[in-house]
């Protein structure tokens, strides 16, 4: 038992680190990863906007949720308020970065395409690539993207209210909010690689699942990132190139210069 943790702790490690070379690969092809932060800036203005939005309410929503509490003292409705708040500011947090990538990888789609297709062809290529049209590969990828975001949604109205309970809710609730989003993210990011093999949503969570602490350790490690103001609009193609080698790795495919 030590030993599978151990393991899994390494191969989680190696999945964060495959977000430190898709840095490395902006770093080297700037012009290139520079034209990715187009999108993703796009979109961070909007979402920006809607967490601002959030934060000027969230006091408003809190009071909103815990009328029972309007004949408590002032000391305690302010507690449990707080809590609701955070609750609150977790949830969005977590919608905010998943939705921002969905809503960035399809208005940004050809560009991410070709960033990942570049990272393939430093690593060998898509042997098996198939001839994927653009627009019915623009409905799958929207089509795949709603239903992580409706999975979001119902994975985290059950965390929102978890976030109601003292302690557990300010911390087991973040680390599993970041687990689940984490997750979503690494299945949402390796989207164009598969496609470009002919492979859909139910091959992206197959293929993950058979190495799934390396995919957790690359998709926190993007959703770490997300929470960071501009991180997630500076980073965005760096995380799309270190989904390309998340994707090899998980087909058996190599990830190493020749």
């Amino acid at each position: 038992m030590p030993g599978t943790a151990v393991g899994a702790a390494r191969r989680f490690a190696g999945g964060a680190a495959l977000l430190l070379r898709g840095i490395g690969l902006y770093v080297r092809s700037p012009g290139l990863m520079l034209l990715g932060v187009v999108p993703a800036l796009i979109s961070g203005a909007l979402f920006l906007a809607a967490y601002a939005t959030l934060l000027f309410f969230v006091g408003d929503l809190a009071a909103a949720v815990t009328p029972f509490a309007d004949d408590w003292s002032a000391a305690a409705r302010s507690v449990v308020r707080v809590i609701a708040a955070l609750a609150f500011l977790g949830l969005g947090g977590l919608l905010m970065v998943l939705t921002f990538t969905a809503v960035t990888l399809v208005v940004g789609d050809p560009f991410y395409e070709k960033i990942s297709e570049r990272v393939e062809e430093r690593y060998g290529g898509t042997p098996d690539s198939v001839e994927v049209p653009f627009w019915p590969s623009l409905r799958r990828s929207i089509a795949d993207s709603l239903r992580l975001m409706a999975l979001a949604v119902l994975i985290g109205i059950p965390l929102f209210v978890a976030g109601f309970i003292p302690l557990v809710g300010q911390t087991v609730v973040p680390v599993i909010g970041a687990a689940v989003g984490g997750w979503l993210l690494a299945v949402e990011l390796v989207g164009a690689p598969f496609y470009r093999r002919g492979k859909r949503l139910p091959d992206r969570r197959a293929a993950l699942k058979a190495d799934r602490p390396t995919a957790l350790g690359f998709g926190v490690a993007v959703f770490v990132c997300f929470l960071i103001p501009l991180g997630a609009v500076l980073l965005m193609p760096a995380a799309v190139a270190g989904a390309a080698l998340l994707a090899r790795r998980s087909l058996g495919q190599p990830i190493t210069e020749d």
